[in-house]
């Protein structure tokens, strides 16, 4: 089959987790036989509405688009509306030539879906990863009402994106339980989880050795990576991290961008955390680096949330075998996925004095590190492999 995947990002320019989530998946129904494009945005100056370029084997397309991240809400709200318009300005005469059988878009964004119907006129099966109920976590968070008229221009983009799909997979059970509760009459939801590469990286790959060029010595590091923003509660981790002031051994590093980047600088000042250091983003190469050189892996996500995310972070944290420790929304399937299987431990979001107790528990004992570390990559094994995703997406399609 010819195969569309659109991502809002993608590699090697891509920081968050879903453009290597999305760049594993390309390869891998390029591996079993298919054609695959990469649509995804290009930036706003580049010379041409579209270039046609390849990352590591995969044909990439990217078309001219305002930035959509670290321009402030309001800008990237007006960019991230004309995705549609302008991916469809640049490809459609490659589409019209060349149909898709089969497309699979990300949301968030939720501004593809005028695109994917486009698509699907000319032919392709939409299959729609829905990661975040968006606009409803912003709506959870108390940033906008759910009567406001922004609210509103939400989610006439987001029921486009539903209706388009002919199949939807969300992360887990708990969050189709709740897309049913709040958009009942879609039939075609199914769970589909987070995926990963499960080959770790060869230690003798690593070319930096990043303890020494952020001066973090010898320290059982607690690391958390990917965005920094509003649906993480950046306040939950930086109280963890004054809690453990006074423990010599411990340094928190976060390594990241996003909303909440301001908060949590003015939080170590205030604070005077001399123990964590706080990095802007790295490269993919950089990332999977850092993950062989911390000890600790760790979540946050706002108590306030009502749809159950599973943070994609996790998959790289599994990935090298490193426990996870954090706090998320009550009821997030999460918990129980991860302490069930000593992967880690995890707790709701607000019962600080026990998220404490686990870091120091983990501080204290390197055994009980390594146990659930490798427990940790047992469960990515077990459930998160990129071939485990295809097959369920194909599955989940009736192709």
């Amino acid at each position: 089959m010819r195969i569309a995947l659109l991502p809002d990002e993608y590699l090697p320019s891509g920081t968050r987790v879903h453009a290597k989530m999305f760049h594993e998946l390309a390869l891998e129904l390029q591996k079993i036989g298919h054609d695959v494009v990469v649509i995804t945005p290009g930036g706003p100056n580049q010379s041409l509405l579209l270039i046609e370029d390849s990352f590591e084997g995969i044909d990439v397309w990217r078309f001219r688009n305002g930035q959509t991240r670290g321009v402030g809400k309001v800008k990237r709200a007006i960019n991230e509306s004309f995705l549609s318009i302008n991916a469809w300005r640049a490809i459609k005469k490659n589409v019209k030539s060349h149909p898709f059988d089969f497309c699979i878009n990300y949301s968030p964004t939720i501004f593809f879906g005028p695109l994917t119907k486009k698509l699907k006129a000319h032919g392709a099966c939409v299959y729609l990863i829905l990661r975040d109920m968006f606009p409803q976590w912003i709506i959870d968070q108390g940033i906008i009402t759910e009567t406001s008229i922004i609210a509103r221009y939400f989610k006439y983009f987001e029921r486009i994106n539903y209706k388009t799909a002919d199949c939807i997979g969300v992360m887990s059970e708990a969050n189709r339980e709740l897309f049913h509760r709040l958009h009942p009459g879609y039939a075609n939801v199914n769970v589909l989880m987070n995926w990963a590469d499960t080959q770790p990286l060869d230690r003798d790959s690593v070319s930096t050795n990043w303890r020494n060029a952020w001066e973090l010595g010898d320290k059982v590091i607690f690391f958390y990576g990917g965005n920094i923003g509003h649906a993480q509660d950046m306040t939950n981790l930086m109280r963890l991290a004054r809690a453990m002031k006074s423990e010599f051994n411990a340094h928190f590093l976060f390594v990241g961008q996003g909303d909440e980047v301001e908060l949590i600088h003015r939080l170590k000042d205030d604070w005077q955390l001399s123990n964590v250091t706080i990095k802007p983003s790295v490269s993919q190469a950089s990332y999977r680096e850092l993950l062989t050189q911390v000890d600790v892996g760790l979540i946050s996500l706002s108590a306030r949330h009502t749809a159950h995310n599973f943070p994609g972070k996790l998959l790289g944290y599994m990935n090298e075998s490193l426990p996870i420790l954090g706090s998320v929304n009550e009821g997030n399937d999460v918990i129980d996925l991860v302490n069930d299987n000593n992967a880690g431990l995890i707790f709701v979001n607000g019962n600080d004095e026990a998220l404490q107790q686990a870091a120091k528990a983990l501080l204290a004992s390197a055994e009980l590190r390594m146990g659930m570390g490798a427990k940790s990559r047992h469960l990515l094994e077990k459930y998160f492999s990129v071939e485990f995703a295809v097959k369920q997406i194909f599955h989940q399609s009736k192709l």
